[in-house]
């Protein structure tokens, strides 16, 4: 029986399927774990997919940040928000993508990888457009404001049904990558639209900001990923959303625990990224003789930036090392960072804060590769279902899940500034909860003794 199989996979690996095309771009057998139909053109169909994939991901990003730069330039604009107002503004959007992401992780297979990016990339001109509009008046009421910055939620959404896409185009040996690649890609976009806006904002302003060119901007490039995808990508008809399996994975313990230290992880990514302009603006208004308020939108990019690069390490080095030992590691570097940001803070020391924060930053971008690899490998065996298929529905959920650290950390410094004028005990509870969930990581995956330990997650 056994050497049946084996002759099966074989035949099937040695015998080239070639995908048929049916119109809507559709493609039919494609399979990329045939080895012969993956070197005659599946890789050049993958890769094709991915590139698409990663921009429209990345604009999705750009987008779901937009808020987090431009409330540090409504003043100058006219408009005159308290400081609680514009917390909401920086995390509704995160809010929102959150939750978006749970239907965008089932829509891939419900309407087709091709058909969904071009959808989601048309909604991304709602946040676009209804920004523009909305700054240009300083008389814009705050819940018309409030209700704009939630579409840019949409933004946040394309991650979810971006990877979900994409982990049908590739090999099991190189899914790993082609997945690194295309969340780095997205995550770049946070820090990119906080180095572009500044700058375009600037051109054409007859007063102090064009401020509704922080919306402009990006149309062209969104109608530009749209018709890509419309031109150059594909439908697969073998996607299928596996409800089963998330059903069954709801059910596992370890996704909750996972999830919570990917809020740790990603969740500090997307909610630092989203504050990052604000702290640096408030906190040094001033120093050393010249205004950072003024400069801080050609400073927290880097943030983000840093953070995104560090992501696909992260996931390498968890391979290498294992997933929750670089997890624990990554808590306790982001405890270091928050900790290092209080002194800077106390001591007027801006160069200090912005190198802490960049530290940061790097923790949370290794942290969530090492989090994410902790998924497959920890789903191994479980429920009667295959591991492959519970760590694949886990993957949605689990980042639908660690995104809404996005609206809590906002939350908790708006909450800290409005009963101590100040952002200390908000950084304080942010090192007691990576403290914490540097004990979760310990107590699960690492504890010597433990069965998870013996597996080295």
């Amino acid at each position: 029986m056994a050497l049946d199989i084996d002759a099966a996979a074989q035949a099937r690996t040695a015998t080239a399927v070639t995908p048929t095309r049916r119109p809507g771009r559709w493609l039919d057998d494609y399979d990329p774990e045939n080895a012969e139909q993956w070197a005659n053109g599946g890789r050049a169909i993958a890769h094709r997919n991915l590139r698409w994939s990663i921009f429209t991901e990345f604009l999705g990003f750009v987008v779901w940040g937009l808020w987090s730069i431009v409330v540090v330039s409504l003043p100058t604009a006219g408009f005159r928000f308290s400081n609680s107002e514009i917390f909401w503004l920086i995390s509704l959007p995160s809010l929102v993508g959150a939750t978006m992401r749970f239907p965008y992780t089932f829509a891939v297979a419900r309407f087709g990888g091709r058909n969904w990016t071009i959808v989601s990339g048309l909604l991304l001109l709602i946040p676009a457009i209804s920004l523009a509009v909305a700054v240009a008046n300083p008389s814009t009421p705050f819940p018309v404001m409030l209700l704009i910055a939630a579409t840019a939620g949409f933004g946040g959404g394309n991650f979810a049904s971006s990877m979900a896409n994409i982990t049908y185009f590739f090999p099991r040996a190189e899914k790993g990558w082609a997945l690194g690649l295309n969340a780095a890609g997205g995550n770049l976009g946070a820090s990119v639209g906080q180095l572009v806006v500044p700058i375009v904002i600037t051109i054409g302003a007859a007063a102090a900001v064009n401020l509704p060119m922080a919306g402009l901007v990006w149309i062209p490039l969104i109608i530009v990923a749209v018709i890509g995808a419309w031109r150059r990508m594909d439908n697969l008809s073998g996607a299928r959303s596996d409800v089963a399996a998330s059903l069954a994975a709801l059910r596992q313990p370890h996704l909750w625990i996972i999830a919570v230290l990917y809020i740790g992880t990603f969740g500090s990514f997307i909610g630092f990224a989203g504050v990052f302009p604000k702290l640096i603006s408030d906190a040094f208004p001033t120093y050393a003789g010249f205004k950072v308020g003024a400069a801080t939108v050609s400073l927290a990019f880097l943030g983000a930036f840093v953070g995104s690069i560090a992501r696909p390490f992260g996931g390498r080095l968890a391979d290498r090392f294992g997933g929750a030992r670089l997890t624990a590691i990554a808590f306790v570097a982001l405890a270091l960072g928050v900790s290092g940001a209080i002194f800077a803070i106390r001591s007027g020391n801006f160069w200090i804060f912005l190198a802490c924060f960049c530290f940061l930053f790097i923790a949370t971008g290794v942290g969530n590769g090492a989090t994410y690899r902790m998924l497959p490998a920890v789903f191994h065996t479980a429920g009667g279902m295959s591991g492959a298929r519970l760590a694949a529905a886990s993957l949605g959920i689990v980042s639908a899940i660690g995104a809404y650290g996005g609206f809590v950390i906002p939350q908790v410094l708006r909450i800290s500034y409005e009963q101590t004028k100040g952002y200390d005990l908000a950084f304080g509870c942010f090192a007691g909860a990576y403290l914490i969930m540097l004990a979760i990581t310990w107590f699960c995956y690492l504890r010597p003794g433990s069965a998870m330990a013996a597996r080295r997650i």
